[in-house]
C-alpha cells in the first residue's frame, strides 16, 4: 500500500480486482464544461466509479462539481454513493485520434454531410467547427466527398509538465496516456512524465491496433509496466470512438483486443498476471455480455459515445433538473452500468 492517499489507491485496486470499475468517458477533446458537469452528475448518481476528462483544470473542476452536486442530491433521493468516483485526465501523443481537433478548409463544397455525422454537434450550419465540442472522432472526414477532402486536423497539444500538476490540484487522481501511435521512444518519454506526475496513484495507457502490430502492442505494455509497476492499467481500445451503434458487432473488436492481451501477456508472463484491463473503443450495452460469453476476463469497462448518447435527451444544468426527469436519466445510466458489470 502506498503512503500518500493509500486508502484511495487501495480502493481503486479493489474495484479493478473485483471487475466492478465502470468509467464514463466525457471525451479527451471535450472541453464543454456544462456537458461534463451534467455527465458527471447523472453517472455519479447511477453508480459510476470513474470519469475520464480532458486535461484541462477547468474541465476537471466541472467534473468534480457534477460529482459533488450528485453526492449532495443523493441524500435527498436516498441513493447510496459509497465513495467519491475517480477523475482521470486524458493526454495524448501527436497523431492519436483522441486528442486531435478537426477543422474545415477552404476546399469545402458545402455539401453539409458532416453536420449530421458529428456525434457532439460540433459542426454548426456555418461549417466552422466548435473546438470545445470536437472530440476528433473522424466521422466528418469519413463522409466528406473525396474530391473536396476538406477535413484536416490539428493536434490538441498539452504541455504535460505544466498542465498535469494543475489538473491534479483541481481534483484529478489519475492520468491516462493515449498512445496508439508507432513512435516508441516519444511515447515512453511521455509515459515517464505521466508516471512522475502521479507517483502514488493509478496511471493508464490506452492502446489500439490501428498503428500498432500485435508484437508492438505487447512490447509497449511490457515497457509501460517496467516504469509503472502495479500502478499500470491498460485500456484496450477496440475501435476508438466507434460506439455509436448498440449491437454485438460494434463492440466485437473491443472484446477482441482484451482477449489478445489476456492470452499473449497475462497468461504467459507471471509478472503481468494481475495487470488490470479496461475494455474500450466501440463499447456499448452489449460489451460486458459478449466478454462473458467469450470468457474474456476484464477489470472494468469504459464507455464514451454510447454512454453519452443514452442520456443526451435529458441534458440540462443539474440545478434546474426536476426529480422526475433526473430519475429517468439516472435509471438509463444505471441500466447501462448494470448490463456491463453484472451478468
Amino acid at each position: 500500500m502506498r503512503n500518500f492517499e493509500s486508502s484511495r489507491f487501495g480502493l481503486y485496486k479493489d474495484l479493478l480486482k473485483s471487475s466492478k470499475y465502470f468509467k464514463l468517458v466525457c471525451g479527451a477533446g471535450n472541453e464543454d464544461q456544462n456537458e461534463v458537469e451534467y455527465l458527471s452528475y447523472i453517472y455519479t448518481l447511477a453508480g459510476c466509479t470513474g470519469f475520464d476528462v480532458s486535461a484541462n483544470p477547468k474541465i476537471v473542476k466541472a467534473a468534480k462539481s457534477g460529482i459533488n452536486q450528485a453526492i449532495k442530491k443523493a441524500k435527498d433521493l436516498k441513493i447510496n454513493i459509497p465513495f467519491v468516483p475517480f477523475v482521470t485526465v486524458s493526454v495524448g501523443m501527436p497523431g492519436d485520434h483522441h486528442v486531435r481537433k478537426a477543422f474545415i478548409t477552404n476546399d469545402c463544397v458545402s455539401c453539409n454531410l458532416c453536420i449530421p455525422s458529428c456525434p457532439t454537434d460540433a459542426i454548426p450550419k456555418n461549417l466552422t467547427i466548435i473546438k470545445d465540442l470536437c472530440i476528433g472522432c473522424g466521422n466528418c472526414e469519413a463522409v466528406c466527398p473525396p474530391a473536396a477532402n476538406a477535413i484536416k486536423y490539428s493536434h490538441n497539444a498539452k504541455e504535460l509538465l505544466s498542465i498535469l500538476p494543475e489538473c491534479i490540484n483541481a481534483g484529478a487522481e489519475s492520468i491516462e496516456l493515449h498512445a496508439g501511435v508507432p513512435d516508441d521512444d516519444a511515447t515512453i518519454e511521455e509515459w515517464k512524465v505521466v508516471s512522475k506526475s502521479v507517483p502514488n496513484g493509478m496511471i493508464s495507457m490506452c492502446l489500439d491496433r490501428k498503428h500498432l502490430s500485435n508484437e508492438m502492442l505487447v512490447d509497449r505494455i511490457k515497457i509501460a509496466h517496467d516504469i509503472a509497476d502495479d500502478r499500470l492499467i491498460i485500456q484496450a481500445d477496440g475501435i476508438p470512438m466507434s460506439g455509436g451503434t448498440d449491437d454485438f458487432n460494434t463492440t466485437l473488436q473491443a472484446v477482441s483486443i482484451a482477449d489478445f492481451i489476456n492470452k499473449e501477456l497475462k497468461e504467459k508472463e507471471k509478472r503481468l498476471r494481475n495487470l488490470p484491463i479496461l475494455i474500450s473503443g466501440g463499447t456499448n450495452s452489449f460489451t460486458g455480455q459478449l466478454a462473458r460469453q467469450c470468457d474474456v476476463k476484464f477489470n472494468g469497462i469504459t464507455i464514451g459515445t454510447h454512454a453519452r448518447k443514452v442520456i443526451s435527451l435529458y441534458e440540462m444544468s443539474p440545478s434546474v433538473m426536476n426529480n422526475e426527469v433526473l430519475l429517468e436519466a439516472v435509471s438509463k445510466a444505471k441500466t447501462l452500468i448494470k448490463m456491463n458489470l453484472y451478468s
